[in-house]
């Protein structure tokens, strides 16, 4: 077995690649805006379990760093999700589907 396997970071990196790659992959190949959002939030999560993975694993005086960033990443995400769903609403009501893909123009 590779000893770069066993480091006690690399379980977390690997799952936050992951969830990285799922969330790039889904905001590309689906057309549901409700589906790029989910996309959004698992990119943003990966990011938040890499701040508090480095963290926990920095110590040291600073190890609260990575929560408070990864606080602030969820009140982002929050913020995000909110004004996004709100973008959908309005689109549902003015296009027949919330394909990101139908609109073709916005002023009208």
């Amino acid at each position: 077995m590779d000893p770069a396997l066993h480091h006690p970071l690399a379980g977390y990196v690997f799952v936050s690649s992951a969830m990285f790659v799922l969330g790039v992959f889904t905001m590309i190949s689906r057309k549901n805006a409700i589906y790029v959002l989910m996309g959004a939030e698992l990119i943003l999560n990966a990011a938040a379990l890499n701040f508090v993975a480095f963290a926990r694993h920095r110590g040291g005086a600073n190890a609260l760093d990575g929560q408070m960033f990864a606080i602030f990443v969820i009140i982002l995400a929050a913020a995000e999700a909110a004004v996004a769903l709100g973008i959908v609403l309005q689109m549902f009501q003015h296009f027949p589907s919330i394909d990101v893909t139908a609109p073709e123009r916005l002023g009208d």
